[in-house]
């Protein structure tokens, strides 16, 4: 999901769909998408933009028309924009980063081993990346990485949320969560 303004987004297999009404109705907005398998979706402005299969679209105009923005030969599972960046996670190459509303895009993988990015969160002035080998953590928009994985026992992260001061990471195994900003993770109880 993705919301800006009053629209919010959704992103499913069968493109981008939109509700002006808190999803009382709700419209396919696809046009000039190559790829309707959404893995992502993210606000930056009044851009949109949609992470694919093969590659990122952005929207100027609320979904009515997509074009291509880049990364178009890689598979893209989680976007995040932070102050005017956007950062792009893929499936086996790492994270990209764009400065110019995705017209080039720059490779930021330094200290992040784990080269498929399933989710990205910010929390404060941190980044945080859920990989295939843990959770990596960013000071300085995703230029340097660093393993955050004390206290996980299950490093297939697939889902990084912030909810108040607490960091949530799901896992294939269950839910861990940190109070003091990915420094230490816990079990949390289901």
């Amino acid at each position: 999901f993705a919301v800006s303004g009053t629209n919010i987004f959704a992103g499913s297999d069968a493109g981008v769909f939109l509700t002006t009404n808190n999803g009382n109705n709700w419209n396919s907005v696809n046009n000039g998408l190559t790829n309707v398998n959404i893995s992502s979706l993210s606000v930056k402005g009044s851009n949109i933009y949609a992470g694919t299969k093969y590659g990122i679209f952005m929207s100027v105009n609320n979904g009515i028309n997509w074009t291509a923005s880049g990364l178009q030969d890689h598979d893209i599972i989680s976007l995040i924009t932070i102050s005017n960046n956007i950062l792009a996670g893929t499936y086996g190459s790492g994270i990209f980063t764009s400065g110019n509303n995705g017209i080039s895009w720059n490779q930021v993988n330094i200290g992040l081993r784990a080269q498929s990015v399933n989710a990205l969160e910010k929390s404060g002035n941190n980044l945080f990346a859920g990989t295939y080998g843990g959770i990596y953590i960013s000071g300085n928009k995703g230029e340097n990485w660093s393993s955050a994985n004390n206290g996980l026992t299950n490093f297939f992260i697939n889902s990084i949320i912030k909810e108040d001061n607490y960091l949530f990471a799901g896992s294939d195994s269950g839910v861990f969560v940190s109070s003091n900003n990915g420094s230490n993770w816990n079990t949390a109880g289901l």
